[in-house]
């Protein structure tokens, strides 16, 4: 059975967030699209504490962009964004949220970051994922979301780790780039791990 993972399209990562991913609403109907093709739609969710260690404005002096130690993990410094709660870590409003059979949550502990929708960073904890659709019988999953260089590379690279057969939507999919290519080096990452990279027509 395949199942289709919504990767945080929530409104801090839209153009207008606190967390802008350039053209970050593109995904939203792509996404729209998709979910009537499939059984069963799943969405991630970052719901992060006020206080959490991936904030900046959690570290005295430091900057967004700038890479720390967090907890022996190397953490990339954000603006504060989808904190539990306000409006930033809601869905954007037109995403069509009756389509989505079930959402989890992750980035919920202060004191490690959950980039993938299956494990915190550390690796330590598990977010649910893997045993809800194990549990319906789900080999294989269609990913879109964002942003492409983060959250959408570690699911799918988890995703791939953990058995199951992984399509990434690419037009469903844009990138934070950081640095220049970082999308585009996410998704030659995903392709070469065993992903099919395809465009949302070409999902069947």
């Amino acid at each position: 059975m395949r199942a289709l993972v919504l990767v945080d399209v929530q409104n801090d990562f839209m153009p207008f967030g606190a967390l802008p991913v350039a053209d970050g609403d593109a995904v939203v109907p792509v996404a729209n699209a998709l979910m009537p093709r499939f059984g069963l739609v799943v969405a991630t969710q970052d719901w992060h504490p006020a206080d959490h260690g991936s904030f900046a404005s959690n570290h005295e002096g430091a900057a967004p962009g700038e890479v720390i130690d967090l907890g022996g993990i190397e953490q990339v410094l954000w603006p504060d964004h989808c904190v539990q709660g306000l409006p930033g870590a809601s869905f954007h409003s037109a995403l069509d949220v009756g389509g989505i059979d079930h959402v989890i949550r992750k980035g919920t502990d202060p004191a490690v970051d959950s980039y993938s929708g299956f494990f915190d960073n550390d690796r330590r904890s598990e977010t649910g994922l893997d045993a809800y659709l194990r549990e319906r019988g789900v080999d294989e999953v269609v990913v879109l979301g964002l942003a492409t260089d983060y959250c959408v590379r570690a699911t799918v690279l988890d995703a791939i780790g953990l058995g199951y057969g992984v399509t990434v939507v690419e037009d469903g999919c844009r990138a934070v780039d950081l640095e220049a290519g970082d999308g585009e080096r996410a998704l030659e990452e995903m392709h070469a791990a065993g992903a099919r990279i395809v465009e949302s027509a070409d999902v069947g």
